[in-house]
């Protein structure tokens, strides 16, 4: 379960990342420039982020199986379609449609394993998850540079199809349906936006999604910033950015595999306030550092984005099986939530801030910290209020409007 669910989690990364080596080509092939090729990817992820929040409440209503082979079959045609297109406005639209798409696994994947498994099992099954999962930025660039070597950049989307077929197998064989009939609730758009409404209304859930947000957003700061990161501040080349990546992405694995082993033997709060721990020491390292330093290097550089993000992992699995644990009858929809929470964040520093600070070592610093800072101030909030406001005994009969969390860290 582990390896689908990780390889489900895969569409997203190697959708966006996979396709970075032959973006020059394609630009020539196509007949547009550098600016139109990045609409390939903004139309991906305008994609992504408005199906984001669907996925999980019509696996809410039809079951996560049906919904998992309806995404991956959508996803492997869009990628045959991308594959044959020979014009710009084509390959928008398969691109659009990967998006609504790639999200599928990552979001019901979660409520997935929140169905199967409950506690220390189902933190050891997200941390695996994540452990997968966190291959897939290292490896997406090689593989489609390596793609370039011997076919046309057309190889690259034959490639996504092909490993959507591969999943669509394993899934169909080797994936139980987890959300049983009786456990199903109706899909309407009325009761869908009111749910929304009651799952933001509630303080607890709020303050959950946004620290996993923000705790995220240190890091992701980096990885939207990498080309002025490694190119303009590092002094690297246009091959060099595995400097960067692989030491962040073993960071995470690590994170992840450390989160795991945990489970069973450290509560997770504590494993938590560990995460957020390793966290601010990279935030005091990173800002110290390059207060110190006026030209950054390897490897020191690099080492606070590391641990920030083996911080991360220890924080993640923690967080999400708390919100997922919110809305036992809605998982989906609370994952779908979480996920179109982060997507939004995503974009706003892709857009926003990264180009405001990428060009300084220490405002880059200094507006990661900001990130962790709020983050674990958020994290105290959620404790103390969970503290001073036991939730009461869970009622499954409850409808959402009044459902509160059902189970404390």
């Amino acid at each position: 379960m582990a390896f689908i669910l990780g390889g489900l989690a895969m569409f997203g990364p190697f959708s966006i990342d996979t396709v970075f080596p032959a973006f020059l080509v394609m630009a020539r092939d196509l007949g547009v420039g550098k600016v139109a090729m990045q609409q390939t990817i903004s139309v991906y992820l305008i994609g992504y982020a408005a199906m984001s929040l669907f996925h999980g409440p019509i696996s809410d209503a039809i079951g996560r199986k049906k919904v998992l082979l309806a995404g991956i079959v959508v996803f492997t045609l869009a990628s045959v379609g991308a594959a044959l297109a020979n014009d710009m406005t084509t390959m928008l639209v398969y691109r659009g449609l990967q998006g609504l798409s790639a999200g599928v696994g990552l979001i019901v994947g979660r409520a997935v394993v929140r169905d199967c498994l409950q506690g220390d099992d189902a933190q050891r099954l997200m941390s695996q998850i994540s452990m997968i999962f966190g291959i897939a930025p290292a490896i997406a660039p090689v593989i489609g540079g390596w793609i370039l070597g011997f076919s046309e950049w057309h190889g690259i989307f034959w490639f996504l199809a092909a490993f959507g077929l591969l999943l669509l197998g394993l899934t169909a064989w080797g994936l139980p349906e987890s959300h049983p009939v009786e456990n199903r609730v109706p899909l309407h758009a009325r009761t869908l936006i009111t749910d929304y409404v009651h799952m933001l209304s509630n303080r607890k859930f709020r303050l959950l999604a946004l620290a996993g947000t923000f705790n995220f957003g240190a890091l992701f700061l980096y990885i939207a910033s990498a080309p002025a990161f490694v190119m303009d501040l590092l002094g690297l080349g246009e091959q060099d950015f595995v400097w960067f990546f692989a030491p962040t992405i073993g960071g995470m694995m690590l994170g992840a595999f450390v989160s795991g082993r945990a489970a069973g033997r450290i509560t997770g709060r504590r494993l938590v306030e560990w995460g957020f721990l390793c966290c601010g020491i990279a935030a005091a390292y990173n800002i110290a550092y390059n207060a110190l330093t006026e030209t950054p290097s390897l490897p020191w550089a690099v080492l606070p984005t590391a641990l920030g993000a083996f911080g991360i992992a220890l924080v993640f699995p923690i967080v999400t099986l708390a919100i997922l644990d919110m809305y036992p009858r809605h998982r989906g929809g609370a994952s779908s939530m979480q996920a179109f929470v982060g997507l939004l964040s995503n974009a706003a520093i892709a857009g926003l801030l990264s180009p405001l600070v990428s060009n300084n070592g220490l405002h880059l610093a200094l507006a990661a910290s900001a990130f962790t800072v709020v983050a674990y101030g958020l994290w105290r909030w959620y404790v103390s209020h969970s503290d001073r406001y036991p939730d009461p005994i869970p009622d499954p009969d409850r409808n959402i409007a009044r459902h509160e969390p059902t189970q404390e860290l």
